[in-house]
C-alpha cells in the first residue's frame, strides 16, 4: 500500500500531512520502515571496511527514516487524539517495535563496529559531537545489553516486547479509567465558587457524552484545579474520591497486576544486566549516576518539606474552621491566600486569556529574549482542528522552525502536559524543528473566552520551555537534536522558563481584563507576587512523595519485586519509611495512575524535576543578576544551552554558561527549606 509517510513530505518544514493520513496506513508504514531500517544495519555491521564514524555511527544516525517519520505522527497522535482502534494498534505494533530496537541495540557485529571506533577515537581525532555520538551510542549499546550472551540476549528481548505491551496497557487503562471516573453534576448549586467559564467547560464536556448538566473531567495528577475554588465538601469529596481511586477499582480497567508485572520485569532485566536494580540502570546513564545521589538530595528535603506541610495544614484548618482533609486543601488555601495576599485566584481568571497569555506572555518573553517571532499559518493544518501552527522565524527573519499548540483536553488524549517533536532538527538531514506542546485544558462552550487558572498559565510557560528547547538547538545528528538530552536535565530549560510568568514586564503585558482590557488590579499583581514560596510545604511534599515512590518500586531487587503482592500496602509503607506521609497530602500521582513511571518513560526518574531544579533555581538568579528580560543575557543561555541539545555533556555546558558548579542554596530558598 502507499501511503503518505513513504517520502518526505512536501509541506513547509516537512510538516506531516496530518489530514491525508488514515488509520490503515500506520502498520504498512511501520512494517515497511522496519525492514528498511534492517536492511541498513545489516549492510552497516557487514561492511568490510574498517569501521569509522563515517561508515558506522552517522551511517547508523541515517537509518530509519521512514521508521521515523510514521512513528512521529502515529505516537503524536495516540497520545493527544487517539481512538479505541489506534489503542488496539498501538497494543498490536508496541512488541514489534520493542524487537526492532531490541535487534539494533543487541546486534554483536554492530556493537563491535561502534566499539572499535571509540576504541579509535583519539587516534582519529573525533571530537565535539562527532566524539559525543561514539560516546553515547555505545553506552547506550551496553546498557542495553548488547554485551549479553546470546541466551541472555533472548531473554532480554522478551522482557522489552513483553514491557511495552504493558506499558501501552496501563497508559489506556488509565485513560479510560479517567474518562469514566469524570464527575457528573446535575444541580448547579452544587457548583458554587466556579465562574462562568469553569461551569460553562463543564456544560461542554457533559453535552460531548451526551449528558445533561455538568461534567467534572479529570487531570492526570491526584485532585483538580477546581478544588480551590468549589464551596461544596461533599463535592470536593467526591471529585479527590475519584481522582485517588483512578487504576484500582477491580474492573477492566484495573492497574495493579499490570504495575506489579512491570516493577518485576524492570528488576529482573536489570539484574540480567549486572544492576542490583532498575534505578542502578536508569541513573547509570544520567548526570545523577547512581540512586544513592538521588536518594542523597531527596531525603534532604524530606523533614523541611514534611514540617511545612503540617504547619501549613494546622494554618488552614484554623482558617476554615475544621480538619482540612486531601479534598480540603485547595480550597482553604485559596480562603488563606486571600487573606494574606490579596490573591484570589477567582478574580485573577477574567485577565489571564489564553490567547492573550500565549502572545503577549510566553511569545513575548522569547522574542525578547531569543529574539524569535511567531506567526500564525491558518493554511497549515495539524491532527485534530484544536491544534495551531505557528512559523517561526529569528529576528533576521530567517526559518527556526513550526510550533504546534494542541491545548484543550478531550476523551482521547492522555492527561497532563508535554512537549515532542514531530521533525526533529537536524543539519544530517538538512531539517528544521516541528515540535508540539499539548496541555489539557477544558474547552469551554462556543463563543465564550478561555480562561485560565495560575496554574495552567505556568504550565503552559513550562511545556514552552522545553519548545524553545527544541526550536533553539542546533546539531549535526537527529539523536541529539532539541530535547534528547539525558532525562534528569530535560526539565531544566522548561523550569527556567516559568521564571516569566510573575517577571513584572511580562505579566503587565499579558495580565488584562479578557472584555476590558484593563491591567490586572496592583492588589492582585502585589498579591501574585509576594506569595512566591506560599504552600510550598504541599508542592514539596506531594512532589517529593511521588519521587521517592517512583524510587521505591525501582529499588526493588528481582527478588524483593517478587514478593510484592499488595501495591497500596507497599505504597503506604514507602511513604512512611521515607517520613513523608503527611496527612492531606497525598503523593501527586499514585501508583496505578503515576503515568510518569509506568508508561511515560519517566521510570526511576521522576526525581528528575528536582534534580534540575537545582540548576533552574541557581540560573534563576543569574538572570536577575543580569538584566533579566534582557537580549544578552537570552543569547547566552541560548547559545551556551539551549542551543547544543544533547551534543555536549550537559553539566559541562551548565558549569561554563554559570562559571562554576550549582549551588543548592537557591533552590532551598525557592521551597522555603533552609
Amino acid at each position: 500500500m502507499t501511503t503518505p509517510f513513504d517520502v518526505p513530505s512536501t509541506l513547509p518544514y516537512a510538516l506531516p500531512p496530518f489530514e491525508e493520513v488514515r488509520l490503515e496506513h500506520y502498520r504498512p508504514a511501520f512494517d515497511a520502515g522496519m525492514a528498511e531500517q534492517r536492511a541498513e544495519v545489516d549492510a552497516i555491521a557487514t561492511n568490510p571496511d574498517a569501521p569509522t564514524l563515517e561508515n558506522t555511527l552517522v551511517a547508523l544516525e541515517r537509518s530509519g527514516q521512514l521508521l521515523a517519520r510514521v512513528s512521529y505522527v502515529f505516537f503524536t497522535l495516540s497520545s493527544a487524539d487517539s481512538s479505541p482502534e489506534l489503542h488496539d494498534l498501538e497494543a498490536e505494533v508496541s512488541p514489534l517495535l520493542a524487537a526492532h530496537r531490541d535487534a539494533i541495540t543487541l546486534d554483536s557485529r554492530l556493537y563491535d563496529r561502534v566499539r572499535a571506533v571509540l576504541d579509535g577515537a583519539e587516534a582519529a581525532g573525533l571530537a565535539g559531537e562527532d566524539l559525543r555520538l561514539v560516546q553515547r551510542t555505545a553506552t547506550e549499546m551496553t546498557l542495553a545489553g548488547a554485551g549479553l550472551d546470546d541466551a541472555g540476549k533472548e531473554r532480554l528481548t522478551a522482557i522489552n516486547q513483553e514491557l511495552s505491551t504493558l506499558t501501552t496497557t496501563f497508559e489506556r487503562n488509565l485513560l479510560e479509567d479517567t474518562n469514566d471516573l469524570a464527575v457528573h453534576v446535575t444541580d448547579e448549586a452544587s457548583l458554587l465558587g466556579l465562574d462562568d467559564g469553569a461551569k460553562s467547560a463543564a456544560a461542554g464536556a457533559a453535552a460531548d457524552r451526551g449528558l445533561d448538566g455538568w461534567l467534572i473531567t479529570l487531570p492526570l495528577y491526584t485532585g483538580h484545579p477546581w478544588l480551590a475554588s468549589l464551596a461544596d465538601r461533599d463535592l470536593r469529596e467526591r471529585v479527590m474520591r475519584a481522582s485517588l481511586s483512578r487504576g484500582r477499582r477491580g474492573n477492566e480497567h484495573d492497574n495493579r497486576e499490570v504495575l506489579l508485572r512491570i516493577v518485576r520485569l524492570r528488576a529482573e532485566r536489570a539484574e540480567l544486566l549486572g544492576f542490583p536494580n532498575h534505578a542502578a540502570v536508569v541513573t547509570a546513564d544520567e548526570t545523577a549516576g547512581t540512586p544513592e545521589a538521588v536518594d542523597g538530595l531527596l531525603s534532604s528535603l524530606v523533614g523541611a518539606a514534611a514540617a511545612n506541610a503540617d504547619d501549613e495544614r494546622a494554618v488552614r484548618s484554623r482558617t476554615v474552621g475544621f480538619d482540612v482533609e486531601a479534598w480540603d486543601w485547595a480550597y482553604a488555601t485559596e480562603i488563606l491566600r486571600g487573606e494574606q495576599f490579596a490573591a484570589d485566584s477567582t478574580a485573577m481568571r477574567p485577565y489571564l486569556e489564553a490567547d492573550r497569555v500565549l502572545h503577549d506572555g510566553v511569545f513575548f518573553a522569547a522574542t525578547a529574549l531569543y529574539g524569535l517571532k511567531f506567526a500564525e499559518r491558518p493554511d497549515l493544518h495539524g491532527y485534530n482542528a484544536d491544534v495551531r501552527v505557528f512559523e517561526v522565524t529569528d529576528e533576521d527573519d530567517a526559518p527556526v522552525g513550526l510550533y504546534l499548540l494542541d491545548l484543550y483536553t478531550r476523551d482521547g488524549k492522555r492527561g497532563g502536559a508535554w512537549m515532542n517533536p514531530v521533525v526533529e532538527q537536524s543539519a544530517l538531514f538538512g531539517t528544521l524543528p516541528v515540535v508540539v506542546n499539548n496541555l489539557n485544558v477544558a474547552k469551554p462552550a462556543a463563543g465564550s473566552p478561555t480562561l485560565l487558572i495560575q496554574d495552567e498559565v505556568e504550565t503552559l510557560f513550562h511545556e514552552f520551555g522545553h519548545a524553545l528547547h527544541g526550536l533553539i538547538a542546533r546539531t549535526t545528528y537527529p539523536r541529539f537534536s532539541g530535547t534528547n538530552v539525558e532525562r534528569d536535565f530535560v526539565e531544566f530549560p522548561s523550569q527556567v522558563n516559568e521564571m516569566w510568568v510573575s517577571w513584572p514586564e511580562v505579566l503587565a503585558n499579558y495580565a488584562k481584563h479578557h472584555e476590558t482590557g484593563e491591567s490586572m488590579p496592583p492588589e492582585l499583581v502585589l498579591g501574585l507576587s509576594d506569595s512566591a514560596g506560599f504552600n510550598e510545604g504541599f508542592s514539596t511534599t506531594e512532589y517529593l512523595a511521588a519521587a521517592l515512590l517512583d524510587q521505591a518500586w525501582h529499588r526493588l531487587s528481582a527478588a524483593e519485586a517478587a514478593a510484592v503482592t499488595d501495591v497500596e500496602a507497599f505504597e503506604r509503607q514507602a511513604l512512611a519509611d521515607a517520613g513523608i506521609d503527611v496527612v492531606a497530602v497525598p503523593p501527586r500521582y499514585s501508583s496505578t495512575y503515576f503515568a510518569h513511571t509506568f508508561s511515560g518513560g519517566y521510570d526511576a526518574g521522576y526525581y528528575g524535576y528536582i534534580w534540575s531544579e537545582v540548576l533552574d533555581a541557581d540560573t534563576v538568579e543569574w538572570f536577575r543578576d543580569h538584566g533579566g528580560l534582557d537580549r544578552a543575557a537570552g543569547r547566552r543561555f541560548a547559545t551556551m544551552l539551549l542551543g547544543v541539545g544533547g551534543s555536549k555533556d550537559p553539566i559541562e555546558a551548565f558549569r561554563e554558561f554559570r562559571g562554576r558548579d550549582a549551588e543548592v542554596g537557591p533552590l532551598l530558598r525557592r521551597r522555603g527549606l533552609e
